[in-house]
């Protein structure tokens, strides 16, 4: 999968699965231009380790809930790189964990923006610098499929309207544009550290056909995949990573 050339704009890159996303582009000879939204860390890490082994790679703080730091992240790639091939809108959380009796309006509205309102703002934002043969690659959830675990009602809508937003904009911007989107299961990342128990995940990893927690590695292989030639007649595709837990 030789992305030589191409130019990939990675949101959320800076941690997790984004920065392997980031890293996995890079290798296969990709330009990357990393946003990440508080620490520097991450991003500037992968920065280095890019463009010490002969890459070409930026970072930029940005929060992609808001247009004008969208429209920065993006014209800043297209000065430096010339325009855009690849966009992986990875940026989201759950935000907390809430039953439908302690959803408020702001902290809906807080989950939409930054799983949903946020992929909208970055794929529109690049579209009109991206050349035909260009890939859209989303990130969707399992939640989008089977409603989430307990508390995530808002963050599983929110992943179900990315799902949507990905199957809509495969046939508006087909044929030059394919666009498809991830559905991980359980992930080993900090979502998953910080908001569930390490017995569920224990539990989650042992039902699994694979018996294991997914690698934010495993995840960064099928965007690439999905960004590259060798899934040219994919679109509007929803693929399903997650050890074999839920068949869709």
């Amino acid at each position: 999968m030789d992305l030589k050339g191409k130019t990939a704009i990675v949101t959320g890159g800076g941690r997790d699965i984004g920065r392997a996303c980031v890293m996995a582009l890079a290798a296969r000879g990709a330009n990357v231009a990393i946003n990440y939204f508080s620490s520097s860390k991450g991003a500037d890490s992968a920065v280095s380790e890019i463009t010490s082994a002969g890459g070409k790679a930026l970072a930029m703080q940005g929060d992609m809930t808001k247009p004008d730091d969208v429209a920065a992240l993006v014209n800043r790639t297209v000065e430096e790189f010339g325009g855009v091939d690849i966009v992986m809108p990875i940026t989201g959380g759950i935000v907390a964990r809430r039953p439908l009796s302690e959803i408020s309006l702001d902290y809906w509205q807080s989950v939409f923006d930054l799983n949903t309102t946020s992929a909208l703002l970055v794929i529109k934002e690049a579209v009109p610098h991206m050349k035909n043969g260009g890939a859209i690659v989303t990130m969707a959830s399992q939640a989008g499929r089977d409603g989430g675990g307990p508390g995530a009602l808002a963050y599983g809508m929110s992943k179900g309207a990315v799902m949507t937003l990905t199957r809509g904009l495969a046939k508006e911007l087909g044929p030059d544009i394919r666009v498809n989107a991830m559905c991980p299961g359980m992930i080993d990342t900090d979502f998953h550290n910080i908001f569930t128990k390490p017995e569920v995940r224990k539990h989650v990893a042992g039902v699994t056909p694979l018996k294991r927690e997914g690698a934010s590695e495993d995840v960064a292989n099928l965007a690439v995949f999905l960004a590259s030639e060798q899934s040219a007649f994919i679109t509007g595709a929803c693929v399903d990573i997650n050890g074999g837990m839920l068949f869709s």
